[in-house]
């Protein structure tokens, strides 16, 4: 099976946005198992402002206060999910919209990132604290394309909202994904990030991880996230850029993009 994360700059493209979802579709409806597993920073960013509600990035990850964590919650959870899942109905599968708590999916502990060699409070930001993949494992097995929001819950019940890409990386590595594939807004891993003319065809789990110091801003969580996939179960990563629907395509044809093997 293959798990598709679907960064949530693409979503924020109707256009493409339809390509895509028609695309993964039809992959699903060919027989292949799929789950997806979807972001939504601009979709927050807005409703953020539309509720005057204060937020900024720390080191690739947003700092989460309650107030933020509420609409965190309500975005994702709610009009991202519902719409993602809805339009995968209308293209005639038979999806299933969950969040990551869902199930005992995925449980959190609260996270707190380096930097400058200090750790960092950023609040109700969480990371995998265990995977279960008995419920999501359950759907695909009856047919299902599982749709999972990227936010989960620590044992008291307090929802914390988990980066998108590690979401996607301790998921996949819990069903031993034969590929886990980013679908985001840049070509994939480039060596000397941000210089796109360094970009990295193929490269393996271990030579990635002798670099990976070197990546900020948003590449950092999605290195992290390849990183942890391979390491806990997943068979390969591949992160493309999904505003050109081609790419999608032959991604799924096992082309493309930046390949990172176990």
């Amino acid at each position: 099976m293959i798990l598709i994360k679907y960064g949530g700059h693409v979503l924020d493209n109707p256009e493409n946005n339809r390509a895509i979802i028609a695309t993964i579709a039809d992959f699903h409806k060919s027989g292949q198992k799929v789950v997806v597993v979807h972001g939504g920073g601009p979709a927050i960013n807005e409703e953020l402002r539309i509720h005057n509600v204060e937020s900024e990035m720390v080191h690739g990850y947003r700092k989460t206060t309650p107030e933020v964590m509420d609409v965190v919650q309500q975005t994702l959870c709610g009009g991202v999910l519902r719409n993602l899942t809805n339009s995968f109905i209308g293209c005639g599968v038979n999806a299933v919209g969950i969040s990551a708590g869902d199930g005992s999916t995925l449980r959190a502990q609260k996270f707190a990132p380096l930097k400058d060699g200090v750790s960092v409070d950023i609040g109700l930001v969480g990371e995998p604290s265990s995977v279960d993949p008995t419920f999501v494992s359950l759907l695909l097995s009856n047919g299902y394309l599982p749709v999972i929001s990227p936010v989960a819950v620590q044992s008291d019940g307090q929802p914390l909202n988990i980066n998108g890409d590690i979401a996607a990386g301790a998921i996949a590595g819990a069903l031993e994904a034969s590929e886990v594939l980013f679908i985001t807004d840049v070509a994939g891993i480039y060596r000397n990030w941000p210089d796109p003319d360094s970009i990295i065809s193929e490269i393996s789990q271990r030579d990635l991880l002798a670099i990976s110091s070197t990546f900020a801003d948003g590449m950092a969580p999605k290195v992290k996230a390849v990183l942890t996939a391979l390491s806990s179960g997943a068979k390969r990563a591949r992160i493309i850029d999904g505003t050109d629907i081609s790419n999608l395509h032959s991604a799924l044809q096992g082309q493309g993009g930046t390949v990172v093997t176990a």
